[in-house]
């Protein structure tokens, strides 16, 4: 395994890092359709770092699967219903003038043309995935509908992806092209988040003794 990500690996089980890690890397994963976050940083850096951890024993394989799959799907279900209920105004509020319009007519394009498809395949492009599920919203599409090509979406996606990580942590020399570029950097503001979040719970902690 590369140096870097088995120093990584025993600096969080030592530090007893690895929960609130967990939690972050799979709440980026359901903001991505939430909150429209996937355009600016896509879900599939954080699917493939706990892939990679996963596989240094930070947790377990299946269980990092098990909560990237059930973060994607509601994720993706969470930005449906704000497409069904705001419709329109999402796209004029802060995150969606953020999104640009060149961005939404696009994803707009390809939703119209392949609908079920779209929301299916969209989940291999960062910009739709995030987008897709406020159109599937706003076009009234049922939801049954859309939560069983959502869901189908979710796991295959969500298993390539986080598999990936794990069956190349030992061969990386491809993969860690990527993971230099995008997973250093986001690892690195997620470990910062994780730490900030550590120190102020200590420090809530003493002062609560002390009361």
């Amino acid at each position: 395994m590369s140096s870097w990500i088995h120093s990584v690996a025993d600096w969080l089980i030592s530090n007893n890092l690895q929960i609130p890690l967990f939690i972050l890397l799979i709440m980026f994963t359901f903001l991505e359709a939430a909150a429209f976050v996937g355009f600016i940083l896509p879900g599939e850096t954080s699917l493939l770092i706990g892939g990679v951890l996963a596989h240094s024993h930070v947790w377990p394989y299946w269980l990092f699967l098990l909560f990237a799959i059930i973060g994607a799907i509601s994720g993706d279900s969470v930005g449906y219903e704000v497409g069904k209920h705001f419709g329109e105004r999402i796209k004029l509020n802060r995150l969606g003038r953020l999104v640009g319009e060149k961005r939404w007519l696009i994803a707009e394009h390809i939703f119209t043309k392949y609908s079920g498809g779209a929301i299916f395949f969209g989940r291999a492009q960062a910009l739709l995935r995030a987008l897709i599920p406020a159109l599937a919203g706003m076009h009234r599409v049922p939801y049954l509908t859309f939560l069983k090509w959502n869901a189908a979406g979710g796991i295959v996606f969500s298993t390539i992806v986080v598999t990936l990580g794990y069956e190349f942590a030992n061969s990386l020399t491809t993969l860690e092209k990527y993971l230099k570029y995008w997973a250093i950097l986001f690892l690195a503001v997620v470990l910062v988040i994780v730490l900030i979040i550590k120190k102020n719970f200590i420090l809530s902690g003493i002062d609560g003794s002390c009361i």
